[in-house]
């Protein structure tokens, strides 16, 4: 039987008493399964209008159930077993939380790095490569297509054999991806990027790699009702009152697995509420962590666990603590219903993304020319140069460790928190992303920590549109061997650089102190900055 736990404790309780009778006395629930666009304010209801179709996906995308084993079939008698995922945000963190929950091997390229999509393109004849994007003009993804159909080609093999394209209908590359005889899997148009974990792009991915889609879509299925649903024991409505409705409003959620069967949720949850609420100067901060303790959580903090399915008998840990537990399927849409009810709560719009779009343009501004005048780092330490942007903050830093100790000492001590952007390979350098517990301990507040591009489409949108209480760390290097992009006048070396000076640029002009460190040396720079960020103690 398909269930859902949800429970509030301490402050999170309090809001859930505050808040949910008037949003059952307002039809809030039975509104959104209603799509009705003018919940969030006249701002948002043209938006609203177009991205509401997921709450009814558990019905609606059952088409998909027959005609994804099909595929999978299919290529699995010519000997397909390998799936590479080419998609970013929305399009590619729900189908790995699916398949890394099943135990299934699915490899998600979610980078411009050269040397990351490098290691992707390899095994070949055994590879199947699912390119999806809504529209087809993300960079990173148009990319990746290139560089796989120029290996295949390289190969003696066809690539509209090997490639399955995932978009929404009428498309710039819905319309090239047929025409070049590639095969073509439509999404529903009407529901945004990172609501779409039960549309297409999450069930195709994730169904070709062999996960019980069909089982997904029963569990969602089964607890739309329920979500649907203007009473004060709707689990949706007590999960976003206990998030968005703290008074007052503790702005960083500390997500925590604590034994939850869904593996790497809050990944997944991470984008959902950053990109959904991080806007107009307001929004919630979600930090991912992957085991209870080790951080002390801050007072403007709510400790949300993510526990096992049938909930967690320990005591809460926290002033504020919500335990969250239930099947995958009915958890993906308790959470995009609990934060549209959030984003309600929060006086914002759920369904844009502003700031974005406008680290894109900045992007694509450095790689035409026009992006102003090009910033000169500031010094070189060794194997790490080094770049300030966003005030007047340095001081007279002359190393590694004096300029990360200048840019902590802009954290605000009550409400601030640094964020950790590294441009780096995420699975080859992945025992940096351990400098965020040393950091927390350091400073005392809320470290995340992104894998550049991928955090982009997720906490970028936050660091520019939320509140103006973050600092910012950047760590990019020089590729140990660039790659070009086929038909593109630029290499992907070239791209992740602009992405990077791009994003970096736009935090500055919204007065967020920034510092670059860039690795000229990858191995001695990786270890004299991962030394310099623990405070000497690596």
């Amino acid at each position: 039987m398909t269930s859902l736990f949800v429970a509030a404790a301490g402050a999170a309780a309090d809001a859930v008493t505050a808040h949910v009778p008037s949003l059952v006395a307002d039809g809030v629930a039975g509104r959104i399964f209603a799509q009705d666009a003018t919940l969030w304010g006249p701002a948002a209801e043209e938006e609203a209008g177009k991205r509401l179709s997921w709450v009814g996906l558990g019905r609606t995308s059952r088409h998909l159930v027959g005609e994804v084993s099909a595929l999978r079939d299919e290529l699995r008698e010519q000997g397909l077993d390998r799936v590479v995922l080419c998609g970013m945000g929305g399009s590619s963190l729900a189908p790995e939380v699916i398949c890394a929950t099943e135990g299934l091997p699915l490899v998600v390229l979610d980078s411009s790095h050269p040397d990351v999509v490098r290691g992707a393109v390899t095994e070949l004849e055994r590879t199947v490569v699912v390119v999806s994007s809504k529209s087809g003009s993300t960079v990173e993804t148009d990319s990746q297509r290139r560089v796989f159909e120029q290996a295949f080609t390289d190969a003696g093999i066809d690539p509209a054999g090997r490639i399955v394209v995932v978009t929404d209908p009428g498309s710039p590359l819905d319309e090239q991806a047929r025409e070049a005889g590639y095969r073509v899997v439509n999404a529903d148009p009407d529901v945004g990027g990172r609501y779409s974990a039960l549309t297409a792009f999450g069930l195709v991915p994730s169904g070709l790699a062999g996960a019980d889609i069909e089982a997904l879509l029963d569990d969602a299925e089964a607890v739309a009702d329920l979500l649907a649903e203007d009473d004060e024991a709707n689990p949706a409505l007590r999960l976003g009152s206990a998030i968005g409705g703290t008074s007052p409003l503790r702005d960083k959620l500390y997500l925590v697995d604590h034994g939850t069967e869904a593996r790497g949720l809050g990944a997944w949850a991470e984008q959902l509420i950053a990109e959904s609420t991080g806007k107009d100067g307001t929004g919630l901060l979600p930090v991912v962590l992957p085991r209870p303790g080790g951080r002390t959580p801050p007072t403007d903090a709510t400790i949300v666990r993510l526990v096992p399915d049938d909930g967690d008998d320990s005591a809460p840990v926290a002033a504020s603590t919500v335990d969250v537990g239930g099947s995958l399927g009915a958890q993906f849409l308790l959470w995009e219903v609990a934060t549209a009810v959030a984003g309600r709560l929060l006086g914002i719009n759920p369904f844009d993304q502003p700031d974005v779009e406008s680290a894109k343009q900045a992007a694509r501004d450095l790689m035409s020319g026009s992006g102003g005048d090009e910033v000169s780092d500031d010094f070189a330490d060794g194997p790490v140069s080094v770049r300030h942007l966003g005030g007047d903050w340095l001081g007279d830093a002359a190393d590694v460790d004096a300029a990360v100790a200048a840019l902590l000492a802009q954290v605000d001590p009550e409400h601030g928190y640094v964020a950790v952007m590294a441009y780096l390979d995420r699975e080859g350098d992945a025992p940096f992303a351990q400098v965020a517990d040393a950091l927390a301990e350091r400073v005392g507040r809320p470290v995340t920590f992104g894998w550049g591009p991928r955090f982009l489409h997720s906490t970028g949108q936050y660091h520019k549109g939320g509140p103006a209480t973050g600092v910012y760390l950047q760590v990019t290097d020089t590729p140990r061997e660039d790659l070009p992009v086929p038909g593109r006048d630029f290499t992907l070396g070239e791209f992740i650089a602009a992405q990077a000076g791009g994003d970096a640029q736009v935090l500055a002009d919204h007065g967020r102190p920034v510092l670059v460190l860039h690795l000229t040396d990858h191995d001695a720079g990786l270890a004299r900055v991962t030394r310099a960020l623990a405070g000497g103690r690596a």
